[in-house]
């Protein structure tokens, strides 16, 4: 018997066959089933050095743990990136709307109507609906008043 992880097995043929199973445990998978438990409620023990899941019982081995734990972290992340991202939509979403209710009760106004914030001309809703409407890049308005200020 050699010290080598894999022993090759001949046959009488003369071909020499590797075992996949020894393959398998020479490259770090393992040979067992896994198992229904998922261990998402593992605990550590300092003085046994070993991370085990309170569920099943069973010792997880610290690679799986440290892939658990990555995982739950990343997910964590995404979730909250996402979230962050909806809140940002909503708020974008909030401002239009105040700023079009905004114009809205300008217009109901029987004496007056809104006026450009930088030149001061009258907006008639009818300069609105028109095919003429003129537009900006909302990046280059943005870098523009950010350049005046």
């Amino acid at each position: 018997m050699s010290d080598d992880p894999i022993d090759p097995q001949p046959y009488c043929a003369g071909v020499t066959v590797v075992d996949i199973g020894d393959l398998r445990i020479a490259r770090g998978k393992t040979r067992r089933p896994r198992s229904s438990c998922q261990h998402r409620n593992m605990a550590y023990d300092t003085n046994e050095r070993r991370v085990y899941c309170h569920d099943c019982e069973q010792e997880v081995d610290p690679f799986d743990a440290f892939t658990l734990m990555v995982q739950s972290w990343d997910a964590s992340i995404k979730h909250l990136s996402a979230r962050a991202r909806d809140v940002e939509q909503a708020e974008q979403f909030t401002i239009q709307r105040r700023a079009a209710k905004a114009m809205d009760e300008a217009w109901r106004k029987k004496d007056s109507v809104p006026a450009c914030p930088h030149c001061r001309e009258a907006l008639f809703p009818e300069d609105i609906l028109t095919d003429r409407l003129p537009l900006v890049s909302r990046r280059l308005a943005k870098s523009k008043r950010a350049r005046q200020r």
